[in-house]
């Protein structure tokens, strides 16, 4: 199939979130099954053509709506020869956030998917499929259904939605519904109007072939009020259409065999390097050298990540004989909160308020702990990665952390991998903890537990597998509506 895959981010070109992991792994993935895969993005200013060896084709058009021209620029991945373009509009990419708190953010995310659309005339290329990711593509399906699909060149195609996160739906003011360019009928409750308001993700809930969230649990869990956000009862109307594909993790990148980044590659026979990965990070985050349990955060320091939590029991937490270390960015209320941590235990804590990608497999391969306490988790990756690096996780039983971790018994020949906790309840976090420290005394169990949790296989290949039915089906789904 020729799938187009439209996305906000990507790594290596930028990135905000998890999502461009997964926009820069799943197309490869899909490559490598024989699909023909291309990658579309806005062209941020942070994009340095440079840098990425980007070049200017002979393709721009004006985009219906817009008194703006896009302009095409390509890349290619050498890795995998993945054709990537950039729509260039300076008017709105060319700004210090890819996202950011900007009055135009209906405008900017219409913009790109009417570009998209558009630059398809312009190929001697038509995808089977496109491949749309969360609110800020979400538009797309909805000019689709409704505009260009009355094109012979779009009637074969089709749409497939991806939900990485809920919570974020694109919700703007009803003017904002005039740069769409569709007919005003559209803007009610059974198409994109959510209380009052127009809802770029119900958009493309509602016009998308099939859709997809990045857990099966997550699939369900939107399905709820707790977690739809408002559009659990559409969402439970398309439940036919609605699945859930585990992310997966690129071990071309994270794997401690062959990590650059870290001072002593490992294996699973090998865990005594990872005793030393972790001596090595505790004396470059001014830690003292001593065999206590290490417990890792990576994360955005945002409501859903369950730091609440961490708050009411930290007191209690400093007072084991254990050490934490954070790396991540976020809420104002949270810098203060961890950096109050570290000044009142500094020999305790190392806390690092950036982003930082070879920190990040540092902590990996040096903790032996991996905490996610989450409110709400769609799929999580770090829980993933740590399985590799031999880094017990402790997590919320929720969206993909349910469907990735499951529970370490009390004896070693069973099947569990990590510690679990239940209810969002900061008493239960702290219980869970406790288990932890006692379990990492036990060295037998705990070596039998970590080379369990190495051998677990969370690959793309095997989520690659099952986007490519979704695909089939999308295009089955598109052929019975056209």
């Amino acid at each position: 199939m020729k799938i187009l895959f439209v996305t906000s981010e990507l790594v290596p070109f930028v990135k905000a979130g998890g999502l461009a992991d997964v926009s820069g792994a799943l197309p490869k993935a899909l490559n490598k099954q024989g699909h023909e895969v291309r990658i579309i993005l806005p062209k941020y200013s942070m994009i340095k053509d440079k840098e990425f060896k980007i070049e200017k084709i002979p393709i721009a058009f004006n985009v219906p709506r817009f008194d703006l021209y896009a302009e095409i620029e390509k890349a290619i991945d050498l890795s995998s020869n993945i054709i990537i373009y950039f729509i260039k509009c300076d008017h709105f990419y060319d700004r210090d956030d890819i996202y950011g708190d900007y009055e135009d953010n209906a405008e900017r995310a219409i913009f790109f998917s009417k570009s998209v659309l558009e630059l398809i005339k312009y190929l001697e290329w038509t995808p089977d499929i496109i491949h749309c990711n969360d609110w800020q593509t979400a538009m797309l399906p909805a000019l689709f259904k409704n505009h260009y699909n009355k094109d012979p060149l779009y009637q074969n195609i089709g749409i497939l939605l991806t939900i990485h996160n809920l919570a974020y739906q694109g919700i703007f003011g009803k003017e904002k519904f005039t740069k769409t360019g569709l007919n005003l009928d559209l803007f009610n409750a059974n198409t994109m109007e959510l209380w009052g308001k127009l809802n770029f993700m119900k958009a493309g809930v509602v016009f998308a072939d099939v859709i997809n969230t990045v857990s099966e649990k997550y699939a369900e869990e939107i399905q709820t009020p707790e977690f739809g956000y408002g559009l659990e009862k559409i969402l439970a109307q398309r439940k036919t259409d609605l699945f859930g594909i585990m992310n997966g993790i690129d071990y071309e990148i994270w794997d401690p065999t062959i990590d650059p980044y870290i001072w002593y590659k490992y294996e699973a026979n090998s865990l005594d390097k990872k005793q030393l990965n972790k001596e090595e990070l505790q004396k470059e985050s001014n830690l003292p050298v001593k065999d206590v349990p290490l417990i890792g955060i990576i994360s955005r320091l945002v409501d859903q990540k369950g730091f609440d939590l961490v708050s009411e029991i930290i007191d209690e937490l400093m007072q084991f004989d254990l050490q934490l270390i954070l790396l991540g960015t976020g809420l104002p209320k949270y810098h203060e909160l961890f950096t109050e941590i570290n000044e009142t235990y500094p020999v305790k804590t190392a806390i690092f308020l950036k982003f930082d990608n070879i920190l990040a497999h540092k902590i990996e391969a040096a903790a032996d702990f991996f905490l996610m306490p989450s409110y709400y988790e769609p799929c999580g990756l770090n829980q993933l990665i740590s399985l590799r690096y031999g880094t017990i996780p402790i997590v919320r039983y929720i969206g993909g952390l349910a469907d990735s971790i499951s529970a370490i018994d009390t004896t070693p020949d069973k099947t569990g991998v990590g510690f679990v906790f239940y209810n969002y309840n900061s008493r239960e976090l702290l219980e869970i903890i406790k288990n932890a420290i006692t379990f990492y005394k036990n060295k037998k169990v705990k070596s039998i537990v970590i080379k369990r949790a190495m051998q677990k296989d969370f690959s793309w290949h095997r989520s690659a597998q099952k986007y490519e039915d979704l695909y089939k089906l999308a295009l089955k789904k598109n052929h019975l509506n056209t």
